[in-house]
């Protein structure tokens, strides 16, 4: 399992987890749901950026963490957020009562890196500012989309969270961090995909609907980066390129239904699901019927 899977496991050892990114094969990024007692939480030095979300309000609930003096008392309401850069070791973390629902993203150094491309210089994670409390919005909907995520999974999930987390990293480093500009001079024209691009775009999609289509596989065909891909692509389509290859996916889906003698978990697996289970959920979510009675249906 990569690292970035397990570095919450490591942190909060007595927490109940309820809803793990594992085994969801995201990269660069993971996401944990739980509930936590009231204790001291050991914490090692992390090698992932976290993002922690509370989803709901404990009204007697604080959390107490400190790191290099900087001392942080936080009542805990639903949309509380507190960041923890790469490498910063935070000397105590304290939970004074038991918290619900509370969302870990672990952002893995490689997404910084990334950045490269946009920035005029290599951003250092370790300098994304170490807040609690913090008033952003913008992260909030990030959150509350990758925990969408995480609670129901889609067949272009794993697009979605590259998509989410690169915007996060960026809108991390560009507000909280003092080391790197966005470049804004660029020509908006080079950064469009026209009709020649977009076809081979689409056509690689439906070439390949049954295998991983990554946001670096796509944005290569595109010659985009990973950071302005997905923006082009929803210019181009007027949906984001998670959505439409979800659309695709289901018509795969319903083709090998009808046509096929797949069974249920070779269909789930081809429309790039972590299991029959969630394939079953998302595709009575679209339909309105299961898989099973889809096929009863279609082939009587």
């Amino acid at each position: 399992m990569a690292q970035v899977q397990v570095f919450g496991d490591r942190k909060f050892p007595t927490a109940e987890l309820l809803l793990t990114s594992a085994g969801r094969d995201w990269s660069g990024v993971s996401a944990q749901l739980r509930n936590h007692p009231a204790c001291d939480v050991p914490a090692p030095s992390p090698d992932e950026m976290e993002v922690t979300f509370a989803m709901t309000t404990s009204p007697a609930g604080r959390v107490e963490r400190c790191s290099g003096g900087q001392f942080q008392n936080t009542a805990v309401r639903s949309g509380t957020l507190w960041f923890c850069p790469i490498g910063v070791r935070e000397d105590s973390i304290r939970i004074t009562q038991p918290l619900s629902n509370v969302l870990h993203v672990f952002l893995a150094r490689s997404q910084f890196d990334g950045l490269a491309e946009i920035s005029s210089t290599t951003p250092s994670p370790a300098n994304v500012a170490y807040l609690a409390d913090v008033e952003d919005e913008l992260v909030r909907q990030l959150c509350l989309r990758i925990h969408r995520e995480l609670s129901e999974e889609t067949s272009g999930g794993k697009l979605l969270i590259e998509c989410l987390s690169q915007a996060l990293v960026a809108h991390l480093v560009t507000s909280y961090s003092s080391d790197a500009k966005v470049r804004l001079d660029q020509d908006r024209t080079a950064l469009r995909l026209d009709d020649a691009r977009l076809r081979r775009v689409l056509d690689y999609i439906h070439a390949n609907i049954d295998q991983d289509l990554t946001l670096a596989k796509l944005s290569d065909v595109a010659c985009l980066s990973k950071h302005h891909f997905a923006r082009a692509f929803r210019e181009a389509t007027g949906v984001p390129p998670h959505r439409y290859i979800s659309a695709r996916r289901l018509d795969h889906a319903l083709s090998l239904l009808k046509g096929s003698q797949s069974s249920l978990a070779d269909i789930a697996y081809l429309c790039r699901f972590s299991s029959q289970a969630t394939f079953t959920r998302a595709f009575r979510r679209q339909v309105g019927v299961s898989p099973g009675e889809y096929r009863r249906r279609t082939t009587a």
